[in-house]
């Protein structure tokens, strides 16, 4: 994957992050694979719990995204049974089973993160980054670009040394475009990123979020690449 870092430019890894999603549902695990590849991971489906369990046991993941209610094998079943054979693969459930003692039962269970659905693309793809930094000892990133900074942890940006306000969609807009500097990004994979599964989207919501961007941040920050979609160019 590509960071940027502090001049602007940017370091490319040998090998995107392997990924191991865990999900029987079809149209929602097709989403998740297709929202994490946009965002440079390298993902392997499995749909049920003990495929889940024998991929966590056997594969070099760098981090896991689990369901709990998978066939054949329940997800906390399959992640128990994967850290007793000593699994230390970073693991985030993904579910819909929002209740207190559900989210207390699968962190104590072994998760790293516990999330519920829907999720947004973009996060889900921000925590899976997070729990790899962690599990390596590694700080946050910053993204850069000129005299821009963004501070992810802190959902922070200052420009030239000034706090620029953001709403949470620009904000996240802008960390999107910063981590794939020079890469043009459709509006539909945008969306994919920006929004929860099956949330409904207005048509011009991106052009919007870019206009914003454009005035607090500077015309030359994105550029439109007509019929393609948006960029922020590498200096």
């Amino acid at each position: 994957m590509d960071d940027i870092i502090a001049n602007g430019t940017t370091t490319t890894t040998d090998e995107p992050m392997r990924i191991l999603l865990a999900e029987d549902d079809p149209l929602l695990g097709d989403g998740l694979r297709a929202g994490l590849r946009q965002q440079g991971f390298q993902v392997d489906w499995v749909r049920d719990g003990e495929a889940a369990e024998r991929e966590l046991r056997a594969a070099p993941y760098a981090a896991a995204v689990l369901d709990l209610g998978l066939p054949r094998l329940d997800g906390l079943q399959a992640l128990a049974r994967a850290r007793a054979a000593g699994c230390t693969v970073p693991v985030l459930v993904l579910t819909a089973r929002d209740a207190v003692p559900d989210r207390i039962r699968g962190l104590d269970g072994g998760a790293d993160d516990y999330v519920v659905k829907p999720v947004d693309l973009f996060e889900l793809g921000a925590r899976l980054r997070a729990l790899v930094r962690r599990a390596h000892g590694q700080p946050q990133e910053r993204l850069a670009w000129q005299d821009l900074t963004l501070d992810p942890t802190a959902r922070r940006v200052t420009q030239a040394g000034a706090e620029v306000a953001l709403s949470a969609r620009e904000f996240d807009l802008l960390a999107l475009l910063l981590r794939q500097a020079g890469r043009v990004l459709s509006r539909e994979q945008l969306e994919a990123q920006l929004y929860a599964w099956g949330q409904e989207v207005d048509s011009n919501a991106i052009e919007v979020h870019v206009h914003h961007l454009r005035r607090k941040l500077g015309a030359g920050l994105i550029e439109t690449v007509r019929g393609v979609g948006y960029r922020v160019p590498r200096p």
